[in-house]
């Protein structure tokens, strides 16, 4: 289903000669997009008041980019609650496939429990509306 990780840059030069600047690998560049898109869940769940999820999502946030992320602090309930579950869900989604292409089983499942955790919530969001 995904295509595998290439052992040498996708990026290459016109001319053949190598970039004065340092290139990530594929591999360095999918940890970038992984902890972005935990970075992302990590604040929706913070204004939900998701205190233990978000932990747990701060550790590996942490783990992929060495240090401890920047949190909000979250204040009150959210205005939207329904609409925020379906961000996180979404937002869960994209870590979910960026971890499978990247093998990190420890985000995989995580990022599948926070989907099914939203999920939930939307439904009971929308059966508490009629």
């Amino acid at each position: 289903m995904y295509e595998p990780i290439r052992s040498k840059s996708v990026v290459h030069r016109v001319d053949g000669t190598p970039a004065p600047y340092p290139h990530s690998s594929r591999g360095e560049a999918l940890d970038i997009q992984l902890a972005g898109h935990l970075s992302a869940l990590l604040a929706v769940t913070d204004e939900l008041g998701l205190d233990e999820s978000a932990a747990r999502i701060a550790d590996q946030v942490a783990r992929l980019r060495g240090s401890l992320p920047t949190r909000a602090p979250h204040g009150g309930s959210p205005s939207d609650t329904l609409a925020l579950h379906r961000r996180a869900h979404d937002l869960a989604a994209r870590a979910l496939l960026v971890a499978a292409s990247r093998a990190d089983t420890a985000v995989a499942i995580l990022a599948a429990e926070r989907m099914d955790a939203h999920a939930a919530a939307d439904s009971v969001d929308l059966a508490g509306a009629h």
